[in-house]
C-alpha cells in the first residue's frame, strides 16, 4: 500500500467530523471516496494533507511518516484538486499551471526554467490543453477549468493526487473527458483518491469504492460489493434499484419515482 491513513479523528465544535477513519490505498487503481453532504470526505482529504491542525491522524506514504516531512517536500509528493476553483484573475492557462512547479523552484527559479517549462508542457498535452495555453483561464469553460486544475496538479510532478469532486457540475462529455484523465493517471502508477457524488459514475469508472457517513467508514470494496439497495437504504435514506451495465457488468442504480425511506439518513 502507498498510503496509510490510521485513526483519522476531528471533532469541531463537540461534533465529531472524522471519527477513527483508517483506509490504505494501493497505487495503480481509481480510489472513490463516497458519501451524503457532511460525511467528512473533503475533511479527510484535507486531514490527509495535513492542513487540519485540529485532527488526529497517522499518515503514511510509501513507508514514510508524511506530516513528518517539510511542508515543501509534502507538496512535491501529493497534490490537491479542489472543488470550488474557478477564477476571475486575469491569469492565462500556462501561467495557471506553472503554479503547480512552486514545489520545485528555489531562490532563483530562472535556474529551473527549462525543465519548468519541459513539465508544464507535458502536463497541459496529457489533459489535452496543449491548444488552450495562451487562453484566458476564465474564458473557458468549467470542463476546460477543470482539466487546467488537473493539469496544474500534475505539473507538481506528484505521486499522490486527491481530487475533490472534480466531475461536480460538468456536462457529459467533460465528465467523461475528466475521467479517461484520471484513469490514465491510475493506470501509470499514481495513487488517486477522489471524493464522488455521482454514484452511478463511481460504479462505472472506480475500482476501489470507500463509503462515509456521519465520519465514519461504513463501506469499502468493489464497487458492486458497495453500491446495493442495503447501502443506498441505510446511508442515502432511497429506495433504488440496482441493474447491470450489460457491456460492462458494473452496477447501474436505477432510480424511479421513488420517496425517501422513513427517516433519511442524510445528513
Amino acid at each position: 500500500m502507498s498510503l496509510c491513513v490510521q485513526q483519522a479523528r476531528l471533532v469541531l465544535d463537540r461534533r465529531p467530523i472524522l471519527d477513527d477513519v483508517s483506509i490504505a490505498l494501493r497505487p495503480g487503481r481509481l480510489n472513490a471516496l463516497i458519501g451524503p453532504n457532511g460525511a467528512g470526505k473533503s475533511t479527510l482529504l484535507r486531514v490527509i494533507l495535513g492542513l487540519e491542525p485540529a485532527a488526529h491522524a497517522h499518515v503514511e506514504f510509501e513507508g514514510s511518516d508524511f506530516h513528518a516531512l517539510p511542508r515543501r517536500e509534502r507538496a512535491r509528493i501529493a497534490a490537491l484538486v479542489e472543488q470550488s476553483s474557478a477564477t476571475e484573475q486575469p491569469i492565462d492557462v500556462h501561467d495557471a499551471v506553472m503554479l503547480g512547479r512552486l514545489p520545485h523552484q528555489g531562490l532563483w527559479s530562472a535556474d529551473t526554467q527549462a525543465e519548468d517549462e519541459a513539465v508544464v508542457a507535458a502536463a497541459l498535452a496529457r489533459t489535452g490543453l496543449a491548444a488552450f495555453a495562451t487562453r484566458r483561464l476564465a474564458t473557458l469553460s468549467g470542463g476546460e477549468q477543470q482539466r487546467v486544475h488537473i493539469a496544474r496538479a500534475l505539473a507538481q510532478q506528484p505521486r499522490l493526487i486527491l481530487l475533490d469532486e472534480p466531475t461536480n457540475h460538468l456536462d457529459l462529455a467533460a465528465q467523461m473527458a475528466v475521467m479517461e484523465i484520471l484513469r490514465g493517471l491510475a493506470d501509470a502508477g499514481l495513487t488517486l483518491l477522489v471524493t464522488m457524488h455521482d454514484l452511478n459514475l463511481t460504479a462505472a469508472w472506480f475500482d476501489h469504492v470507500i463509503a462515509l457517513h456521519r465520519g465514519r467508514v461504513v463501506a469499502e470494496g468493489a464497487p458492486e460489493a458497495v453500491i446495493e439497495p442495503g447501502f443506498l437504504a441505510e446511508v442515502y435514506g432511497v429506495a433504488a434499484s440496482i441493474l447491470a451495465d450489460p457491456a460492462t457488468g458494473r452496477p447501474v442504480i436505477a432510480y424511479g419515482p421513488q420517496k425517501f425511506l422513513a427517516g433519511p439518513a442524510i445528513i
